[in-house]
């Protein structure tokens, strides 16, 4: 298990309840003396990842002593007109331009750049200068708001136009699924793995009528093929270790 120099700041999770963002609030609490959590309600059709958020907070913080200790508030905001300006199937509807461009069906325009800059926001009143975020460019649904370069732009206009110095921290960025059960099972053990499996939520549709090996899910949306591929190569790095 992972024991890393920590870092005296407070850093705040965006938290969706799903694998991607528990590995991080694993990998924070893990980092940084004191975190707290943001979540946003934008319509989602898989709003049951939301549902999951107190319960993954919980069991992840109980892992530990210290990081039950490091984990303060959460925060939860209404982001529904994001389903108004940006229609995707994410949000019961459908884009047709999207077709044109090329880019996946369940990308909702600006969603991350909202989500960011609505954090960095809540930061800046928290006195919290660290946003840690599951964004991933290594394996990814192709959405652009999830690229480095797009981070980091947005890191640069959120900093100039708050007079802040804001870190946008993304741990997942150049890791696969794979690798994401793997830092998991770095950070937390095999424990943090079940609970990441069991508790938090990805599919895309909302399903969690379906245990999986990988966890509960329809299996056949984008997500769900993501996360199932990743760890079936997860599982087999670990028997031929």
């Amino acid at each position: 298990m992972s024991r890393l120099p920590l870092d005296t700041g407070a850093a705040l999770v965006v938290f969706s309840g799903g694998q991607d963002s528990s590995t991080c609030l694993a990998w924070a609490l893990s980092r940084f003396e004191r975190i707290e959590t943001v979540g946003f309600h934008y319509g989602q059709v898989h709003a049951v990842e939301m549902d999951q958020r107190a319960t993954l907070r919980d069991r992840i913080a109980g892992l530990r002593p210290e990081w039950r200790a490091r984990l303060s508030a959460d925060h939860e905001f209404d982001f529904g007109v994001l389903a108004q300006i940006s229609r995707s199937p994410l949000t019961g509807a459908a884009e047709p331009f999207l077709a044109e461009s090329g880019l996946p069906p369940t990308f909702v325009p600006g969603r991350n750049l909202l989500f960011l800059t609505a954090a960095a926001a809540l930061g800046y009143r928290l006195g919290t200068k660290h946003i840690v975020t599951g964004v991933c460019e290594t394996d990814y649904s192709g959405y652009p708001d999830c690229r480095d370069d797009t981070i980091k732009a947005l890191q640069v206009a959120i900093n100039l136009g708050t007079e802040a110095a804001f870190t946008l921290h993304t741990p997942l960025m150049w890791i696969d699924k794979a690798q994401t059960w793997a830092m998991a099972l770095e950070l937390g053990g095999v424990d943090l793995v079940d609970i990441i499996q069991r508790d938090s939520h990805t599919c895309y549709r909302g399903d969690r009528s379906q245990l999986h090996d990988w966890g509960y899910g329809c299996g056949s949306c984008p997500a769900c093929e993501l996360r199932s591929q990743g760890w079936l190569r997860f599982s087999r790095a670990l028997e031929a270790a």
